[in-house]
C-alpha cells in the first residue's frame, strides 16, 4: 500500500466507524447551531439551514492561530491548496481550489470584491493583508458568480476585519519573533519580527479603529540553491469609522493602505539575484445600510488603486486602478422565504511600461484609455425555508461586460435536514454556473494580449450529507464535479509567437471533501479533514491528488491551550524552464508531510496571552515549488496585550 492511500484511507476509516459523515465547516472548529453565516446567501442564517460548502475560521479560531499569515491559516481548510505559503515570506502566492486556479478564485474584504487589475488572473495578493487586522473568515466553495460575479468559479474567499470595541478606547498590541530558515540551517537566529498595533472604541453612537502593523523577515534565500537571503518586508494600515445615525440608518467609512517588498532571485537559473518585487495598495471606502421593517437596502463601494514595480532583468512598472459598486436590497417575507435583489457596477482600467532591449528608459506599454472595461450586473437571489426540513437557495444574474457581452449565470441549492433528539442529518444538493472575464492583461498587452477573448465558463455539480450529533461531533462528505470551458490558455502560435488564447478543449475536475470535528471531551477536540481531488493531466500543475489535515486541540485549563497540527501533502507535478533545450519540463515532487505545535497561557485574563509555535517540527526537507526554498523547522513566540 502506497503512502497516500493508507494517509487517507486512515482518515476515512476514522470517519466511518464513528458511523457519521461530515461537515461543510472549518477544519479548525466545532461549530455551534447558533452561529451564523453570510456568504451563500448575504442574509444571517443559521449554517445548520445552509445547503452550501461553507468553511468559518472565527476571531476564536484566529486567536488559536497567531503569528501565522492569512494564507497559512486558510492553506489548512478541506479542499484549498495555496502554493507559496510554506516557502520564503516574499514567494508568490497560487491558489488552487477544486481544480482551479487564482483567476477562479474571488476574495471579499468586508464583502466587497478586491482584485489587482494589473495581474495576469486579475486575482488579489493575499500577502498584503495583516492576520492581526482579520476578525472572521468565510470559504464558500463552488460556482457562486449568481452573487457575487466574476471569477467566484472555485470558491469566494470573504474576510471581515475586525470592528471597533464596545467600550469607549481600548488598546491592543501584539509582538512576535522568531526564525526564519530552511531545514538545512541550524542557526535558529531570529530573523522574523511581526508586530501590530490598535486602538478603537464606540463613543455613543460613533465607532473607531485604527491599526497599523509590520513584518519583516529575513534569513531565507527564495532559490533553494540561494547563498544570500531575500527579504520581505511590509507595513499595513487601517482606519474605519461609524455612526448610526438612528434605528435605521448607519455609515460606515474606510481608509487602508497596504505595502510590501519582497526580494527575489532568478527563476530561469535558479541562482541568486538582487530582484525586488515592491507593491503600494491604497483602498478607500464607504458602506450604508438603512433598515426598514421587513429589510434593509446596503451600499458597499470601494476604490482601490495599485502600483506594481519589478526591479529584475526585465524591469516593469503596473499602475491599476479599480472601483466597485454593490447595492443590494435584502428583504424576508416571513422568516420562511428571504429575497436579495441588487446591482453590481466595475471599472477596471491598467498602465503598463517596460524597458526594452538595449534602452535604458521606461517606455508605455499598455495605456489605460484604452485598458480597461466596465462591468454592470443585475442579479437576485432567493432563500425558501420550510417548516418540514426542506431549504432552497436559488439565484440569477446577467453579466454586461464591456469588452465580453452578455453572460447569463444561475444556480440552484437545495438541501433537507432531518431533526432528531441526537441532532440532525441533512443532505445537500447544488448546481450552479459562473464565469471568468479576461483581464486587462490577457486582452490589452500589446504582444500577447487578445480582444477577442471569450469569458471561460464553469459549471459545478455538488452532492453531500451532513451528521450532527450535539455537542459531540459534526462530519460530511461532499462530492465536486467542475466543468470548464473556453479556457484561456497562453498559446504557441509558432514561431516563437504567442498570445493568449481560449482554447477548444474542455477540461473537468472532480473530487470529494471530508471534514470531521469531534469533541473527545470536554477539553480535548480532534478535528480533520481529507481532499482527493482528480484534475485532467493539463491543469494538474501544483495540485496535490490528497491533501489531509488534521488537529488536536487540548484545553488544559481556563488559561492554557494547546495545538498539535498534521498535514499531507499528495506528489504534484510542476514544471520548469530548461535553458539548455528552451523547453518546458515537467518534475514530479515527492509527497510531504509537516507537524506543528501551538501554545498559549493567559498571563492576565482578557488583558495578557504569551503563545510560542513551532513548525515542521521534524524539519521535513520538501519541495513545495521546484527549485525553491521551504521552510525548516521554526519557533515563534508573542504575546498580546489589550488595555
Amino acid at each position: 500500500m502506497n503512502t497516500k492511500t493508507m494517509v487517507f484511507g486512515m482518515l476515512f476509516t476514522s470517519i466511518s466507524a464513528l458511523g457519521i459523515a461530515q461537515q461543510q465547516t472549518d477544519s479548525l472548529k466545532i461549530e455551534q447551531l447558533d452561529e451564523v453565516v453570510i456568504t451563500d446567501s448575504k442574509f444571517k442564517l443559521r449554517r445548520e439551514n445552509s445547503g452550501k460548502v461553507i468553511t468559518k475560521i472565527t476571531q476564536k479560531d484566529l486567536d488559536n492561530l497567531q503569528g501565522k499569515s492569512v494564507a497559512d491559516i486558510i492553506n489548512n481548510t478541506a479542499g484549498i491548496e495555496i502554493n507559496g505559503s510554506r516557502s520564503n515570506a516574499g514567494q508568490n502566492l497560487n491558489y488552487f481550489v477544486r481544480g482551479g486556479r487564482n483567476r477562479q478564485v474571488l476574495i471579499l474584504i468586508d464583502g466587497v470584491a478586491v482584485t489587482d487589475a494589473s495581474q495576469i488572473a486579475n486575482d488579489y495578493d493575499l500577502r498584503l493583508l495583516n492576520a492581526d487586522q482579520v476578525e472572521s473568515i468565510e470559504i464558500l466553495k463552488g460556482a457562486s458568480s449568481t452573487l457575487y460575479g466574476t471569477g467566484a468559479a472555485s470558491a469566494v474567499i470573504n474576510i471581515k476585519l475586525k470592528n471597533a470595541s464596545k467600550d469607549p478606547i481600548t488598546f491592543n498590541l501584539r509582538s512576535s519573533l522568531g526564525t526564519n530558515q530552511s531545514q538545512s540551517d541550524s542557526d535558529y537566529a531570529v530573523e522574523n519580527f511581526m508586530n501590530s498595533v490598535s486602538v478603537n472604541g464606540t463613543l455613543q453612537k460613533f465607532t473607531y479603529l485604527a491599526s497599523f502593523s509590520h513584518q519583516y523577515t529575513d534569513g531565507l534565500s527564495a532559490v533553494s540553491v540561494g547563498e544570500e537571503a531575500d527579504v520581505f518586508n511590509t507595513h499595513n494600515g487601517y482606519l474605519k469609522l461609524g455612526y448610526q445615525f438612528s434605528g435605521h440608518f448607519k455609515i460606515h467609512t474606510y481608509t487602508s493602505f497596504d505595502k510590501f517588498k519582497a526580494e527575489f532571485d532568478d527563476g530561469f537559473d535558479f541562482a541568486d539575484a538582487a530582484n525586488l518585487s515592491t507593491t503600494n495598495q491604497y483602498r478607500i471606502g464607504i458602506s450604508p445600510e438603512f433598515s426598514y421593517k421587513k429589510g434593509s437596502i446596503t451600499l458597499n463601494a470601494a476604490y482601490n488603486s495599485i502600483e506594481r514595480q519589478i526591479q529584475s532583468s526585465f524591469p516593469t512598472q503596473f499602475e491599476a486602478k479599480s472601483f466597485i459598486g454593490d447595492i443590494f436590497n435584502r428583504y424576508n417575507f416571513n422568516d420562511k422565504f428571504y429575497t436579495v435583489l441588487g446591482l453590481n457596477a466595475q471599472q477596471n482600467e491598467i498602465k503598463s511600461f517596460s524597458i526594452p532591449f538595449g534602452e535604458t528608459n521606461f517606455v508605455q506599454d499598455i495605456n489605460s484609455d484604452d485598458a480597461s472595461f466596465t462591468i454592470i450586473d443585475p442579479y437576485a437571489n432567493v432563500v425558501y425555508r420550510s417548516d418540514f426540513g426542506l431549504n432552497v437557495n436559488a439565484g440569477l444574474r446577467l453579466n454586461n461586460h464591456s469588452e465580453s457581452g452578455n453572460h447569463l449565470v444561475y444556480s440552484l441549492n437545495p438541501s433537507f435536514k432531518k431533526t432528531f433528539k441526537f441532532g440532525y442529518i441533512k443532505g445537500i444538493a447544488s448546481y450552479s454556473t459562473a464565469f471568468i472575464a479576461p483581464s486587462l492583461y490577457q486582452l490589452f498587452e500589446p504582444s500577447y494580449g487578445n480582444i477577442n477573448l471569450k469569458p471561460e465558463e464553469n459549471r459545478t455539480i455538488e452532492v453531500g450529507t451532513e451528521l450532527h450529533i450535539k455537542d459531540r461531533v459534526t462530519v460530511s462528505v461532499v462530492y465536486f464535479n467542475r466543468f470548464e470551458e473556453h479556457f484561456v490558455d497562453f498559446v504557441d502560435q509558432g514561431n516563437f509567437v504567442f498570445q493568449y488564447a481560449n482554447i477548444d478543449e474542455n477540461f473537468t475536475a472532480s473530487g470529494i471533501e471530508l471534514v470531521a470535528d469531534l469533541k473527545l471531551t470536554k477539553k480535548l477536540k480532534f478535528l480533520a479533514n481529507g481532499t482527493y481531488t482528480k484534475v485532467d493531466e493539463d491543469l494538474n500543475l501544483r495540485i496535490p491528488e490528497i491533501k489531509v489535515n488534521a488537529a488536536i486541540n487540548y484545553q488544559w485549563n481556563d488559561k492554557t491551550f494547546m495545538s498539535l497540527n498534521y498535514q499531507y501533502n499528495d506528489e504534484r507535478d510542476d514544471s520548469f524552464f530548461n535553458n539548455t533545450t528552451f523547453m518546458s519540463e515537467t518534475v514530479n515532487l515527492k509527497p510531504f508531510s509537516l507537524v506543528d505545535f501551538y501554545i498559549s497561557h493567559k498571563v492576565v485574563h482578557n488583558r495578557m496571552t504569551i503563545f510560542a509555535n513551532m513548525n515542521n517540527i521534524l524539519n521535513e526537507d520538501y519541495e513545495e515549488l521546484f527549485g525553491y526554498s521551504t521552510k525548516g523547522r521554526n519557533v515563534n513566540i508573542g504575546f498580546t496585550l489589550s488595555l
